[in-house]
């Protein structure tokens, strides 16, 4: 079958995006790619990856999926490997970037290395485990601002889950699924708001498990609805969901979760960093591009599995209408005379609050997990892979 117009489109998309990671891929010379500024393209990179990491050879590994071309599944391998300093880190974050950096290869393309370095991290992260709590903490490894001890969660910490169940399929230790299940369900109980917003952060009693206090730490204010809490919370539930569909309660989550989001997204359709920002909408630097593309991501998945035909026709509408926004208007070049590099997905808001790690503090920059989230968009959108596959 000839593929769409539309197909078309997003095919050429993603070929601009991957020219642009594939040539970072052999131009960097050390350190992975965090953020680039969105004139120059120039990356700020950070030694071992930071959280970040694992999105750029997820970006890789979709690429040789797409192409299979031989010299980007060795970059991919190359890149999933210097990863593994970070494997045994006390961190719930390493979860991101060992399944998107590794794992995705083993999914993909029966990649064993890519396998290997994914179950180096997904055993540590295992042991990070804490009954007590009943999830895993953020851990005194995370990469967060001020104190994170072992009471801490946050809706980021379901980055966890992905690499879990993987683990657990790909070994058959049941171990694995039984922590990320717990940890899900958990998770998503503490940060989930009954109108469907999601909020970022919580302390817990260390004995007892109890929530203390509940609060938001990256967005404007503790409690406001921070925008990529409110993807990570969508996506991490959906994705799931899709690995134990008998949790319907995950699903109804991800649906409350998107459907506050459509409720309350600006026309254009690309969020601010914080839906509560007083700033908004009188800004045109506090674009939140990434947040965006990771919805992009969950909605797509949405729209493969919600139970009513209606439910699913309008999640991919939004999905369509929400990557059509990101490539039309952020992925370079954006018009005729634009002149920048081709394949930067500009317009991502890091963080914004002062207290941020001097590295995170960046607007209107190519955040590479943004980048991640818009390229697997847009192979599930030109036909490449179904969303439920990763």
């Amino acid at each position: 079958m000839a593929p769409t117009d539309s197909q078309t489109d997003w095919t050429a998309a993603a070929n601009r995006m991957r020219s642009r990671a594939q040539d970072s891929a052999t131009t960097l010379r050390s350190g992975f790619p965090h953020w680039a500024n969105a004139a120059t393209g120039e990356w700020t990179t950070t030694p071992d990856g930071d959280w970040t990491g694992g999105a750029f050879p997820g970006i890789l590994w979709l690429a040789y999926h797409a192409t299979g071309d031989e010299t980007l599944h060795t970059l991919a391998r190359e890149w999933a490997q210097k990863l593994r300093p970070r494997a045994k880190l006390e961190t719930a974050f390493k979860g991101f970037g060992f399944y998107y950096g590794a794992a995705l290869g083993n999914i993909l393309a029966k990649d064993e290395t890519g396998a290997k370095v994914a179950l180096e991290a997904a055993e540590s992260l295992l042991g990070q485990f804490d009954s007590a709590l009943g999830l895993i903490p953020l851990g005194k490894d995370a990469e967060e601002h001020g104190e994170v001890g072992r009471a801490f969660s946050s809706i980021d910490s379901l980055q966890a889950s992905p690499l879990l169940f993987w683990a657990g399929r790909k070994t058959g230790n049941r171990a694995y699924e039984n922590a990320a299940r717990a940890h899900t369900t958990r998770v998503l109980d503490i940060h989930c708001r009954a109108d469907g917003s999601i909020i970022q952060s919580s302390e817990l009693d260390g004995n007892s498990g109890a929530t203390v206090r509940t609060f938001t730490h990256k967005g404007y204010s503790d409690t406001s609805v921070w925008g990529r809490a409110q993807g990570w919370g969508m996506l991490y539930s959906i994705m799931a969901f899709i690995q134990q569909p008998a949790e319907t309660r995950w699903l109804n989550q991800s649906m409350a979760a998107a459907d506050w989001w459509l409720a309350h997204m600006p026309d254009g359709m690309v969020a601010f960093w914080d839906f509560n920002d007083p700033a908004i909408p009188n800004t045109d630097t506090d674009t939140d591009t990434a947040a965006t593309a990771m919805v992009c991501a969950a909605l797509l998945k949405l729209a493969a599995v919600a139970p009513q035909p209606d439910a699913r026709k309008r999640y991919r509408d939004a999905a369509e209408r929400t990557a059509r926004a990101l490539v039309s208007g952020y992925l370079t070049p954006t018009g005729p005379d634009d002149k920048r590099l081709p394949g930067m997905l500009i317009g991502g808001c890091f963080n914004k609050r002062r207290e941020s790690r001097p590295q995170d503090y960046v607007t209107n920059a190519e955040l590479i997990f943004g980048s991640y989230f818009l390229f697997e968009s847009l192979q599930v959108l030109g036909g490449v892979m179904e969303a439920t596959k990763i």
